[in-house]
């Protein structure tokens, strides 16, 4: 699939669709980025929170109808999930230069595609270095994997993401999972500190000593 020719072919579409508003294309571009950024497979799993904050849809009702309606319209394929712990699926259709849409074709080649934008180059090489989650239910599914209650990487992912995946405020996270790791021993020792504290307040005398009596 060619990048360049690609876009040009559907904003070509764009243009001659007279049912399509700023929201579908803002919406369009935001899938299409995320497709990029994956190297054009065939179908991706997104995050409804990252989409929407990417294409500035602010709410949910917009979103959906939009994603359903572009269904429809044969610009892409969405497939929802109902899993809590899983994202919904996207099938970008293929678009030539042509006049003529392709419909339902879809991306049966491994190769890259040319990016020529220096920009897109430069986000994608800095997207690659710095490994953070996909979403909340990565997080979820590693701290399982390390027996950890989901609500501790609910706390994980909702502080980092707060502070802009950044250590101290300014250095950014590079890998995720290794920042995790030590959360967990952190959290260790914080129960273990706190143990500790509980055992000295039993070894404690009464607070109803009778101060009258000798030592």
């Amino acid at each position: 699939m060619n990048y360049i020719k690609h876009l040009n072919a559907v904003f070509q579409k764009f243009y001659a669709d007279k049912r399509l508003n700023p929201t579908h294309i803002s919406l369009y571009m935001a899938l299409f980025q995320y497709w990029n950024i994956n190297r054009f497979p065939k179908e991706f799993y997104i995050d409804r929170q990252e989409i929407m904050q990417l294409s500035k849809i602010g709410s949910k009702p917009t979103y959906h109808r939009c994603l359903k309606q572009m269904t429809t319209w044969k610009y892409l394929k969405y497939i929802p999930s109902h899993n809590p712990y899983k994202g919904s699926k996207i099938n970008m259709l293929i678009f030539d230069t042509s006049s003529e849409q392709v419909v339902n074709k879809y991306e049966t080649s491994i190769e890259q595609a040319l990016i020529r934008n220096t920009n897109i180059n430069k986000q994608i090489e800095n997207i690659n270095k710095t490994k953070l989650p996909k979403n909340e239910f990565e997080v979820i599914d590693f701290f399982k994997k390390k027996k950890w209650p989901a609500n501790e990487a609910k706390k994980f992912y909702n502080h980092y993401q707060g502070i802009g995946w950044k250590i101290g405020g300014k250095i950014k996270i590079e890998d995720w999972q290794a920042t995790a790791s030590n959360w967990m021993l952190k959290a260790n020792e914080f129960e273990t500190a706190d143990a500790v504290t509980q055992k000295k307040d039993n070894l404690r005398t009464s607070k109803n000593k009778d101060y009258g009596q000798p030592l």
